[in-house]
């Protein structure tokens, strides 16, 4: 299952809230944020990279190629899912699923579930919901989006996920919030804070990992 599916983890955010740096190789139960991300979401994919600025030294414990943006000067996770799609389109896969790298307890059956709903409304762009809430750079997205997304970041100069998907075909898969040993959680709680943080390691003692 998703052999054929390409993933790219985005790991450039500027991490202003915990204080700069790569909020992603801050430390999370027995690793790091980012082995978590990658443990729950390599298995669902066949290639799988990183998408971030910078030295890529700084990731070569994890053994993944690191994609800097295609796009000059910071324009955001736009900028990495159009780097992603570009780099996919050279692959064997049909579609590329988008995670973000701060992101513990994302599903493991996630690519699963956005697969059944793009199959079912081919050419669409399936994105990820919880709670209600849409989740943008948790998609998968048809290979062929490239060229558009390239217009609307670069010559529209529009940097926001969620308005080239209302832009393009899409449809929302709905996720159940975990529930396990008294506490729940939103399986897309993303880390911005260090008290994020530390809910997430008291929470991974009663979440199964």
């Amino acid at each position: 299952m998703g052999r054929h599916i390409a993933g790219i983890i985005l790991a450039g955010g500027r991490s202003s809230r915990m204080g700069g740096g790569d909020k992603t190789l801050l430390a999370l139960g027995d690793g790091t944020l980012l082995d978590r991300v990658v443990s729950r979401l390599g298995p669902q994919v066949g290639p799988l990279a990183l998408s971030a600025n910078g030295d890529p030294a700084r990731f070569a414990a994890m053994g993944l190629p690191v994609l800097a943006d295609t796009v000059k000067g910071y324009a955001g996770p736009l900028a990495g899912i159009l780097t992603g799609l570009e780099w996919a389109s050279d692959t064997t896969c049909q579609a590329l699923v988008t995670a973000a790298g701060d992101t513990p307890f994302l599903p493991k059956d996630m690519v699963e579930r956005l697969l059944a709903a793009a199959y079912a409304r081919p050419g669409s762009i399936a994105v990820a919901c919880s709670g209600g809430k849409r989740h943008p750079t948790f998609a998968l997205w048809p290979l062929g989006l490239d060229q558009a997304l390239r217009q609307f970041l670069v010559e529209e100069d529009n940097r926001r996920v969620a308005a080239f998907i209302d832009r393009n075909g899409f449809v929302e898969v709905e996720f159940p919030i975990l529930k396990s040993g008294g506490s729940e959680i939103d399986p897309f709680f993303n880390i911005n804070t260090p008290d994020d943080l530390a809910q997430a390691a008291h929470l991974l003692q009663s979440i199964e990992p």
